[in-house]
């Protein structure tokens, strides 16, 4: 619909996995990469995996792009079958006729034929791959079948190879103990991770030009940003963003979109904003707002401990003002400092008393001061007395 008014000759931000809008990122060359190898590595499994709207679809269409012309593909996009109806869908796939037998034919009717058809193809120079998509789907049963299937070789090599692509759970699949024999029979494995923001500006830029876009793109440095942000780097919600401000800038007539019309669209397109914080940094700021709460509940207590050591001083100050000044005025300077230095005595211990005990410490105080101020009382009597 917007086509026409940006100047374009072709659906840009389609989600079909047209290998002709394939932006080949670093990680999507070695995924691309893995897969080719994968071909020639004499048998096995290859394992590619990545997130939901990755790119991993699209990478394995341009790969059956790229296969020898002299190689027999077998396409497998719904593994939830049963292991009878999975041996029956690899033979249809490779355009094996259906064996002739009496009654129901068995999953070992089904891999004899199989292996007949690799023998001959193997025979006269002809590889055969077996692709998978969606392998997170598959049960255990079936993998273990998929196991027995790289068991048809020749002295020299396998007949079978079998592309497993999926999510990430696929990955933890094959980490079970009864999965090992498996997992030790993948010779090449890749997980296709989302793309960094500049990747993400080279992505939109790469499929404005594929459909035809001659001009200036019409995002803006703050909405390519925010592009990045709200779809994470994964290629199909960077599909989905992006077409939909397209439409909402036509809509208004607008050949220029900014980071508010990329807001509207990204709250159409999810419903709600997605959290745009990367999630190597979530741990970091719960950490920091953990850090605030202890550090202010901290603050309280020194600030309460404060009042409560200050009270406490105030309420015993009075009573070594009281026992300290029964001295007479015509005392001279030695009784005042005397006197004085009894009272910063006094004081001290009192504040290096364990603030635990408060009461105790009071207690302690009060009962040593009226001694040790007569004491220095009469030693300045005594000094100051003519000879």
């Amino acid at each position: 619909m917007y086509m026409r008014f940006f100047g374009l000759k072709q659906e840009p931000f389609s989600l079909a996995p047209d290998p002709r809008y394939l932006y080949m990122s670093k990680r999507h060359r070695e995924a691309l990469a893995h897969l080719l190898y994968g071909v020639g590595g004499g048998g096995g499994f290859v394992l590619l995996s990545g997130e939901i709207g990755a790119g991993k679809t699209t990478v394995c269409r341009c790969f059956l792009e790229q296969i020898p012309k002299r190689c027999n593909v077998a396409y497998i996009f719904n593994p939830k079958l049963t292991v009878l109806e999975l041996v029956k869908s690899i033979n249809d796939e490779f355009h094996i006729p259906a064996p002739k037998v009496r009654g129901h034919a068995t999953v070992k009717t089904y891999v004899d034929a199989l292996n007949d058809f690799l023998l001959r193809t193997h025979a006269v120079g002809q590889n055969n791959v077996l692709i998978i998509d969606e392998a997170q789907q598959l049960s255990a049963e079936v993998l273990e079948q998929l196991r027995l299937l790289t068991n048809l070789e020749t002295n020299e090599r396998k007949l079978l190879q079998i592309v497993l692509i999926g999510q990430p759970e696929l990955r933890t699949m094959l980490e079970r103990p009864d999965l090992e024999q498996l997992a030790q029979r993948v010779i090449a494995r890749f997980h296709l991770k989302a793309l960094t923001a500049k990747e993400t500006e080279h992505y939109i830029r790469h499929r404005l030009s594929v459909a035809g876009m001659t001009r200036a793109i019409p995002f803006d440095r703050k909405a390519l940003q925010r592009i990045h942000e709200i779809s994470r780097g994964v290629p199909r919600r960077i599909n989905l963003v992006c077409d939909r401000v397209m439409l909402g800038a036509y809509a208004h007539g607008k050949h220029a979109i900014d980071q508010a019309m990329v807001e509207k669209a990204g709250r159409e397109v999810f419903g709600r904003m997605p959290n745009s914080t990367p999630p190597d940094r979530a741990p970091v700021a719960r950490g920091t707002g953990v850090g605030i709460v202890i550090g202010a509940g901290l603050a309280v207590a020194v600030l309460a401990a404060f009042a409560l050591y200050s009270g406490w001083r105030q309420g015993n100050a009075p009573t070594a003002v009281a026992v300290a000044n029964p001295a007479p005025v015509a005392a001279s300077a030695p009784a005042s400092a005397a006197t004085a230095s009894a009272a910063a005595a006094s004081h001290a211990a009192a504040a290096s008393a364990p603030p635990a005990t408060p009461t105790r410490a009071s207690t302690s105080a009060a009962a040593a001061k009226p001694t040790a101020a007569p004491v220095a009382h009469r030693a300045a009597m005594t000094a100051s007395a003519p000879h």
